[in-house]
């Protein structure tokens, strides 16, 4: 899980939702201070939000890029089925289309975190030519690894029969035996509590059961028709960074590795991140 450090809104960075004919989606839309040289739609990761890219939105749109981070079916403050049978791959790749096509400017640059990277191929399968690039960052070819494969199994069991309050403590008791673990400021500790009340439990469900199972996708990943960047932290934990440099190299793909980053370098480093993508872009 991604957690943002800070909740203020970058300068120049508006709260709304984006109307599609797939229904509406909670967005952070960023825009540079002139003319756009491209537009990035950014989806978040399993249990994450369009807050998980709240830092990185000012060094992008400062670069000159339009970022839009968005909640996917389900996320946070966009609305989505009861049921896991609401959020099945096809349908999510299908709302980041429709997305990409709300926002108006043509062919974007698709960035996904880790289950977004899933959501993110599928949809540049589905569709090319809605996008000029795609970045997989932190998300792997297949599913992820034994550790976190029994972490989510065990949420997956205890959502249908807990209630949300017990199975959100009992993730934060996971969370706080993490070697890593800093302890949250009160804001943000308020705030990743209402994002878990918030989220569907059937979109939990159905995105844990696909990075526990997806397989290696490398070959379908190799034949998508657009510029692929394969980017992480090199202190990586969900997969290994063995896998992801294996991906980077066996696609042909943009290869960035950011010294010092973990899961979530759109959060600690922000502004290295932005470089590797803006330099991406600019290619």
């Amino acid at each position: 899980m991604s957690k943002p450090r800070s909740l203020v809104l970058p300068s120049g960075t508006r709260a709304y939702a984006l109307v599609t004919p797939r229904g509406r989606f909670a967005v952070l839309d960023a825009e540079p201070g002139g003319p756009a040289l491209g537009t990035a739609l950014l989806l978040p990761g399993f249990t994450g939000s369009k807050e998980d890219f709240l830092a990185l939105l000012e060094p992008l749109a400062r670069a000159g890029y339009r970022a839009v981070a968005v909640d996917g079916r389900g996320q946070h403050e966009s609305p989505g089925p009861r049921g896991a049978g609401g959020y099945t791959p096809r349908t999510l790749a299908e709302d980041v289309i429709a997305q990409a096509a709300a926002l108006g400017d043509g062919p974007v640059h698709l960035v996904g975190h880790s289950f977004g990277g899933l959501v993110a191929r599928a949809a540049v399968r589905l569709s090319p030519g809605s996008f000029r690039s795609l970045t997989l960052l932190s998300s792997g070819p297949g599913h992820v690894g034994p550790e976190q494969r029994a972490k989510i199994r065990l949420l997956r069991a205890a959502l249908p029969v807990l209630p949300p309050a017990a199975v959100w403590a009992a993730t934060r008791w996971l969370d706080s035996r993490d070697p890593a673990y800093e302890p949250d400021a009160p804001e943000v500790a308020v705030f990743l509590r209402q994002r878990w009340f918030n989220t569907r439990p059937g979109q939990l469900i159905a995105a844990g059961r696909q990075l526990r199972t997806e397989p290696d996708r490398t070959e379908n990943i190799a034949a998508l028709p657009v510029p692929l960047h394969v980017a992480y932290g090199d202190g990586e934990t969900v997969w290994t960074v063995q896998e992801l440099a294996a991906l980077a190299r066996d696609t042909n793909a943009h290869h960035t590795v950011i010294p010092g980053a973990g899961h979530s370098p759109n959060v600690s480093h922000a502004e290295e991140l932005a470089t590797a993508l803006t330099g991406f872009w600019g290619r």
